[in-house]
C-alpha cells in the first residue's frame, strides 16, 4: 500500500500510452499540485513532455506537432474547457485522462464536441490526490466543516478524494467511523454509496482479510496538531510550512536566489528520505558528517565545522562546492533557519511546557510554566496562545483553572482580539463536549496503569513524550480491542481477524506527528499495512485556520487502475 507509487504509476501509464514523440501536459490547478508531488519536471521531460500547460489558460499556441495528454479532475469546469479545446483542437491527438469518475452525459458531451476526431482514448485513472510521503495522502482541503456538520460543498469533494485513494490502492474495504462524529457517519455512508453505485471499478480479487477505512474526526484530537515538533518533516512544516513538498523561504535573513523556494521530497532527496523522520540534533549530527565527507576532498583547507553558520559559512565560501551539492546546501539552509527560529522563539522551553501540559497532570506546576512562558518577551504570540489553547483543553474542568487570568496575560502581551478569541474556539472545536474518546484523562483501570508505568520509567526525550490518540486508535484496532460501540461498523458485517490492510482518514486533516506514528507501526507490526490520509495536513497555523472556520469566526473557505470508458465513439 504506497500512494506515491500508485500515482506515479498513473503518471508513467498516461505518458506511455500515448506512444513516442513530442508531448505536452494538459493539467488543472488541482492535478498540477498532484503530478508536481510525486514527479520532477526533469524526470517528466525525460519521457518527451516538454510542454506543461493549464487547461484554463487562454493564451496556448497552436502546436499540431505536440501530442496533448490531459489529466484533469471530472468537474463541470473542465469538461466545458475540454469541449472548446475540442472544437478547435491546438494538438495533433488528445489522450484525456479524468482523475475520477465521470458521467455517461459528459462523455457524450465530449464525443458530439470532437467532430474532428482529434481523441484517441478517455481513460479514468484515479489519482484524485496528493500523495504527500508513500503511508500520507491529502486532499489539500481547508474549512470542511460548519460547526459539527459538513460544509455542503466539501462533502462530494472528500468522497471521491477517498474512493479514488481506494481504486488507487485496489480496495474494496469495510467501513468504520467515530460515532461522537455525525461527520464520519455521513461521510462512511458517502463512500459506501459511491462503491454501491460504481460496483464495477471496485470489483478487487478478494483478499482473506478484508481491508479496512476507519474514518476519524479531528475534534476527538486537538491537542496533536498544536504541538511544536522535533522531526525534521514535522518540524519544517511546523516553522517554515510545507506546501506540496515546497518551502518558501525568502523570509530568511540574506538568502541567496536560487534558495528562496526550495523543494523537499524524499522521492528525489537521498538525504531528506533518510532524515524524515529522525530528531533535530540527529539531523545536526548527520548534515555535519555529510559537510565532512566533501570537505575530505578538499585536504587543503581544513576548518572546523562546529556550528550551523560554521556550515553555511563554509557553503557560501565555495560556489563550486554549491553547484557541486544543491542537497547540501538546501539542507544546510533550511536547518539552519529551523536553528535561527528554535533560539529566537526559545522553543526548547516552550516545547517543555507544551508537553507537560499534554502529558502530565499536574495543575500547579502547569499553570506556573504557563504564566512563566507568558511573561518571557521572547515567546512568540503564536507560541503563547498554543500554550494557552493547551492549557484550555487540559484543564477545562479544573476546580481551581486560571484562564481568565491567562487570557488577560495574553490581553497585557499584546495579543489581538482575533488570538484571544482562538482560545475560545479551540475548546469549542475540540473540548469535553465533542470528544468521544478519553483524550486526556484515562477512566479505566488499565488505562491509568498504562500512564502510571509511563511516568514512572522517565522518558528518552522531554520533547517527544507526547504520542497522538491515533496510536492508541490504531494500536487497540490491531490487537482486535477497538470497541464496535465507540467506532461501529457501517452495515450488518463486521471483520472476525485482525485487519492486515487500514487506511485511516481524519476529517479536518491529519498531521505530521500522525504520519510518524504511522510509519513507526508499519515497521514495527508486522503483516500490518497502514496509509493514514486527512482533508488536509496541518501544522498549528493552518489547523487554527481550520478551528475558525469551523466554528463560524474566521477567513474564506478555500477548496483546495484505470477504467477504459467504450462509451466514447463517435455514433451520438
Amino acid at each position: 500500500m504506497n500512494v506515491t507509487l500508485a500515482v506515479k504509476q498513473y503518471i508513467s501509464k498516461m505518458i506511455e500510452s500515448s506512444g513516442p514523440g513530442m508531448k505536452v501536459l494538459l493539467m488543472d490547478k488541482e492535478t498540477t499540485s498532484i503530478v508536481s508531488v510525486v514527479y520532477t519536471q526533469s524526470e517528466i521531460l525525460q519521457k518527451e513532455v516538454y510542454l506543461f500547460e493549464r487547461i484554463d489558460s487562454q493564451n496556448r499556441d497552436n502546436m499540431k506537432h505536440l501530442k496533448a495528454i490531459c489529466f484533469l479532475r471530472p468537474t463541470k469546469e473542465n469538461v466545458e474547457h475540454l469541449i472548446q479545446e475540442l472544437r478547435q483542437p491546438k494538438y495533433s491527438v488528445y489522450f484525456i485522462y479524468f482523475s475520477n469518475v465521470i458521467s455517461k452525459s459528459e462523455i457524450k458531451a465530449l464525443a458530439e464536441a470532437d467532430e474532428q476526431e482529434v481523441v484517441a482514448e478517455v481513460q479514468e485513472f484515479y489519482g484524485d490526490f496528493i500523495a504527500v510521503n508513500p503511508h500520507l495522502f491529502s486532499l489539500n482541503l481547508q474549512g470542511v466543516s460548519r460547526g459539527r456538520s459538513w460544509e455542503p460543498i466539501v462533502l462530494p469533494r472528500v468522497t471521491q478524494g477517498l474512493t479514488s485513494v481506494l481504486l488507487a490502492l485496489k480496495k474494496c474495504p469495510m467501513i468504520r467511523y467515530q460515532l461522537s462524529s455525525d461527520m464520519s457517519k455521513r461521510l462512511a455512508e458517502s463512500v459506501k454509496q459511491i462503491i454501491t453505485k460504481e460496483y464495477e471499478p471496485f470489483d478487487f480479487r478478494k483478499t482473506e482479510v478484508p481491508p479496512l477505512l476507519l474514518i476519524l474526526d479531528r475534534s476527538d484530537d486537538a491537542i496533536t496538531p498544536l504541538l511544536n515538533q522535533w522531526t525534521y518533516q514535522a518540524m519544517v512544516h511546523e516553522l517554515l510550512g510545507l506546501n506540496n513538498n515546497r518551502i518558501d523561504l525568502s523570509r530568511v535573513p540574506g538568502i541567496s536566489k536560487d534558495l528562496r523556494e526550495v523543494v523537499l521530497s524524499a522521492e528525489n532527496d537521498e538525504f531528506y528520505a533518510n532524515n524524515l523522520y529522525l530528531n533535530f540534533g540527529e539531523i545536526g549530527t548527520n548534515i555535519k558528517n555529510l559537510m565532512e565527507d566533501f570537505q575530505k576532498k578538499k585536504p587543503k583547507d581544513k576548518q572546523k565545522l562546529e556550528s550551523i553558520s560554521d556550515m553555511k559559512a563554509f557553503v557560501d565560501n565555495y560556489p563550486q562546492f554549491k553547484k557541486m551539492s544543491g542537497t547540501v546546501s538546501k539542507h544546510v539552509t533550511v536547518v539552519g533557519d529551523l536553528s535561527r527560529l528554535v533560539s529566537e522563539r526559545q522553543l526548547m522551553e516552550v516545547s517543555e511546557v507544551e508537553q507537560e501540559l499534554a502529558c502530565q497532570n499536574d495543575h500547579s506546576s502547569a499553570q506556573q510554566n504557563v504564566r512563566r512562558l507568558l511573561q518571557n518577551p521572547r515567546v512568540s504570540e503564536i507560541d503563547a496562545v498554543r500554550l494557552v489553547m493547551l492549557y484550555a483543553l487540559r484543564y477545562e474542568k479544573h476546580s481551581s483553572s486560571i484562564l481568565p487570568s491567562l487570557m488577560e496575560e495574553l490581553n497585557r502581551k499584546g495579543l489581538s482580539e482575533r488570538h484571544r478569541k482562538m482560545v475560545q474556539a479551540v475548546v469549542e472545536y475540540g473540548g469535553k463536549r465533542v470528544r468521544g474518546s478519553d483524550l486526556i484523562t484515562p477512566t479505566d483501570a488499565v488505562a491509568i496503569t498504562k500512564q502510571f508505568f509511563k511516568g514512572l520509567k522517565g522518558v528518552e526525550n522531554v520533547y517527544t513524550q507526547h504520542q497522538p490518540l491515533l496510536h492508541d486508535t490504531l494500536d487497540q484496532l490491531i490487537k482486535g480491542r477497538l470497541k464496535d460501540s465507540q467506532f461501529p461498523y457501517l452495515g450488518p458485517s463486521s471483520l472476525r481477524d485482525r485487519p492486515q490492510d487500514i487506511i485511516v482518514f481524519i476529517i479536518g486533516g491529519a498531521t505530521y506527528e500522525e504520519a510518524l506514528t504511522v510509519y513507526n507501526l508499519n515497521r514495527t507490526m508486522p503483516g500490518v499495512r497502514i496509509v493514514l490520509g486527512g482533508t488536509a495536513i496541518h501544522n498549528t497555523k493552518s489547523f487554527l485556520e481550520e478551528v475558525m472556520l469551523s466554528v463560524g469566526s474566521g477567513g474564506d473557505r478555500t477548496l483546495g487502475g484505470g477504467r477504459q470508458l467504450s462509451c466514447y465513439h463517435h455514433s451520438y
